[in-house]
């Protein structure tokens, strides 16, 4: 089988992947069943303002997400997953939480029929103190600096390797690893499991908590400092690429297939060129969607850069390796590059 992409739909393509400008439940509809290894994704989150990428409200949020985990279920492979990023956020006029990331999780496991593979934890040390009512004006809660990360999967056994996400050993577990005997002694165990000789085994690092400390600072970043020379306003909402790339590492081989239907500035296809997978991600605005096209460009000079993304803004498919455009927007319908295809063959 050979997906196709629309002309209109697509903005721009390298050799692993495809950023489409689309509605992602239409595009989640027309692929093939059981043909995707991986979607990781941050929606916009169930806030009280709303933002100028778009957000549900909290009292519609759970039902217009749930369409987006219905459509995904069909097209992960029995090994695949799903991994969402929702933050946190407040009732209206009132010091409580919202539980709509956790009404999410129950929805999609009790109602589509995800397993909760895992419950993940993002913790940005760097995110200033808010919800400004609670925490800087009235003192009554801590900043809130969490958000939850669901690791759904289709069935019980999806596709994981924690070996391929190891961390440094803590300056305790490398003392202990230099003289486990001396460093550790413990008590006899009725067991006879021994700790010092289970734990005094150097591997190629510690295994990683689901607590995920990244620090969200990309102040200076590429993508920032070009949309500011393009005169062109950033994505509002982005997530580090250390987070996806946390994820297509653990639950991914080079050449699988990763997806990114609420894409931004596109990090994530970013971090699935680099580590090898192909990928697709839809953006609803065609001007993010555009704009994330710089993400690809950190070699390129300022003039290129330019040309390409005006290209890219009138309707021009961009191929960033070749550096070519291939036609207007209104051209008919052809597959989406000869990498994509053999993915569906």
């Amino acid at each position: 089988m050979v997906l196709e992409f629309a002309r209109d739909m697509q903005v721009y393509k390298t050799r692993q992947g495809v950023q489409l400008c689309a509605d992602s439940l239409a595009v989640l509809r027309t692929l093939p069943a059981d043909s995707v290894d991986l979607i990781v994704t941050s929606p916009p989150f169930a806030l009280l303002r709303q933002k100028s990428y778009g957000n549900e409200l909290q009292s519609d949020y759970v039902a217009w997400l749930g369409e987006f985990g219905d459509a995904a279920f069909r097209v992960l492979k029995p090994t695949g997953s799903f991994v969402l990023d929702l933050g946190g956020a407040y009732e209206r006029g009132r010091p409580v939480r919202s539980l709509y990331n956790f009404r999410v999780l129950l929805d999609w496991c009790d109602r589509i029929g995800y397993r909760l593979a895992e419950e993940f934890f993002w913790y940005n040390p760097a995110k200033l103190p808010s919800p400004i009512e609670w925490v800087n004006k009235r003192k009554l809660r801590a900043k809130d600096a969490v958000n939850t990360v669901w690791w759904f999967s289709k069935t019980d056994n999806p596709k994981a390797d924690v070996t391929k996400v190891l961390v440094p050993y803590s300056e305790r577990m490398e003392t202990l690893l230099k003289d486990p005997e001396k460093f550790y002694t413990p008590k006899e165990r009725p067991s006879g499991h021994d700790i010092a000789k289970a734990f005094g085994k150097r591997n190629a690092g510690a295994i990683p908590s689901n607590l995920l400390q990244i620090p969200n600072t990309d102040s200076n970043s590429h993508y920032l400092r070009t949309c500011k020379m393009l005169g062109r306003d950033s994505h509002p909402a982005r997530y580090p690429s250390d987070l996806p790339r946390f994820f297509i590492n653990f639950l991914t081989d080079t050449d699988d297939l990763v997806m990114d239907i609420f894409s931004g500035s596109n990090t994530t296809g970013r971090v699935a060129e680099e580590t090898g997978r192909h990928w697709i991600s839809i953006e609803s605005d065609r001007q993010f969607a555009a704009l994330s096209a710089v993400r690809f460009m950190t070699a390129w000079d300022d003039r290129s850069i330019q040309t390409a993304v005006t290209d890219i803004e009138v309707g021009r498919v961009i191929d960033l390796d070749a550096g070519l455009s291939q036609g207007p927007a209104t051209e008919s319908p052809r597959p989406v590059g000869s990498v994509q295809n053999q993915l569906f063959e």
